[in-house]
């Protein structure tokens, strides 16, 4: 493993961490940290894009640029991660095992999806 995933993968464990207590923090009431979690939260969105931005200095690769296909692919994968929640709200806040699970199985397979639009079929 080369020096720089092996750091992008500590960073990234930290910052996914901070990030999911922060908002475990903030949206279970029976925690009353809200204003905890947040800050929390932040601290994770922070660290991620740090994160990112050293691996592409250590790899020595450029930033990738912000044109309409890289921005319908970001939008695409949101939505794919927001579909995936859903079925896992459905699950497990809702109780519908059934429908959550086919949800849930479409916001895997949206998210499966991404790796060809990305990287192409060859």
């Amino acid at each position: 493993m080369k020096k720089s995933s092996f750091i992008a993968l500590i960073m990234g464990t930290v910052s996914g961490v901070l990030f999911s207590l922060g908002m475990c923090m903030a949206l279970l009431p029976e925690w009353n940290a809200f204003t905890e979690g947040i800050i929390f939260g932040g601290i994770g969105l922070i660290l991620c894009i740090v994160t990112f931005l050293v691996w592409c200095k250590m790899e020595c690769k450029k930033l990738p640029k912000m044109n309409g296909k890289n921005i319908i692919r970001i939008i695409y994968g949101i939505i794919s991660a927001l579909v995936l929640g859903v079925g896992m709200c459905l699950c497990l806040v809702w109780e519908q095992i059934v429908l959550g699970t086919l949800v849930g199985l479409l916001g895997i397979i949206m998210l499966i999806s991404l790796i060809p639009m990305i990287k192409g079929i060859k």
